[in-house]
């Protein structure tokens, strides 16, 4: 399958800038290079944004972006309560914010009718794992605690995020439903969103070696990502490597989206593939012309409209209020 035409003209247009890798220049470099990055989304108006802290584990405060639609949003219930998405931002564990994927966050919140909350998790390579994992799984439980406060529903709790935040959004999933929220008991999401996860550290798959260079991500790349991210001793930890988990029955369900020249594509489906052989509510799409991290790219990509589009429609109905 050859790349979309639109995908192929961006790639071609991104490759001929020739800019440093981030393992060339490093995480500090690379992270304000990424928060310098022109948004390649349409700029959407919500009703509201406030950013704010919230404890996390370890004794640490999570910055998080609050994100309301407008009045009327499709997930309201006769009390007024909304249905809820925790996003959790890509950049490879490593760079990365709330200010990069503000764009996505206001684009879901207005076309699902939810509130956002975007989570600014501790990054590595100061912060291996399992520092992201957790301070996301506390600010997931955090929605769900403060949920009056919030005007949403704790029943109605959405958790998603693209590339490492589909990581996250997977390994959260598996933490609520071990109850591994710092010893506390944990509410369950209701839909774990998955635009092409990582789901585990093997960089010798088919997709892998197809498109180790060329269409965005590189396999150097993640690996680099993996070795500031994740000691060797802890990839087989499903909540490192969701792909590792010996049984995900009881999850949330899940909606996951790949690309056809993506790196990822093979573990993204194949983890949906154990979901759905283990009984979990699983939808896959796969965008086969596509590459990875096109579904932010809403400025120059039709299907990056479509796929957050549909990806919207799925939280509207799966977080509609009951009756």
């Amino acid at each position: 399958m050859t790349l979309e035409a639109e995908a192929s003209r961006l790639i071609d247009q991104i490759n001929a800038l020739n800019m440093p890798t981030f393992e060339q220049v490093g995480p500090e470099r690379a992270r304000a290079g990424w928060e310098e990055r022109p948004n390649p989304g349409v700029f959407v108006e919500v009703a509201g944004i406030e950013d704010r802290t919230i404890p996390g584990p370890d004794g640490n405060d999570i910055a998080v972006r609050i994100y309301r639609p407008s009045d009327g949003a499709a997930t309201a219930d006769a009390a007024g309560a909304l249905g809820c998405l925790v996003y959790f931002h890509g950049g490879g564990w490593v760079v990365g914010s709330i200010n990069t994927h503000d764009w996505v966050c206001r684009s879901l919140t207005m076309l699902a009718g939810v509130v956002t909350v975007s989570v600014d998790y501790r990054l590595a390579p100061e912060h291996p794992f399992p520092a992201a994992a957790d301070d996301c799984c506390a600010a997931t439980q955090w929605a769900m605690n403060n949920a009056a406060d919030l005007g949403i529903d704790p029943a109605r709790v959405a958790i998603g995020g693209d590339s490492a935040g589909g990581n996250l959004a997977a390994a959260v999933a598996l933490m609520c439903r071990d109850g591994a929220a710092n010893g506390d008991a944990c509410g369950q999401p209701a839909l774990q969103v998955l635009i092409y996860p990582v789901t585990d550290f093997d960089r010798d798959t088919h997709s892998m070696i197809a498109n180790a260079e060329g269409y965005l991500l590189t396999r150097a790349t993640m690996i680099w990502f993996d070795d500031h991210y994740c000691p060797p001793s802890e990839r087989s930890n499903p909540y490192a490597a969701p792909l590792a988990v010996d049984d995900p029955a009881g999850v949330a369900p899940a909606f996951v989206i790949v690309a056809g020249h993506d790196p990822l594509r093979d573990e993204g489906v194949e983890y949906a593939q154990k979901l759905a052989d283990a009984k979990v509510p699983t939808t896959l799409i796969e965008y086969p012309g596509q590459f990875h991290g096109f579904f932010s790219m809403t400025r120059f990509l039709d299907q990056a409209k479509e796929a957050q589009e549909l990806t919207a429609s799925v939280l509207r109905r799966t977080l509609a209020p009951s009756g």
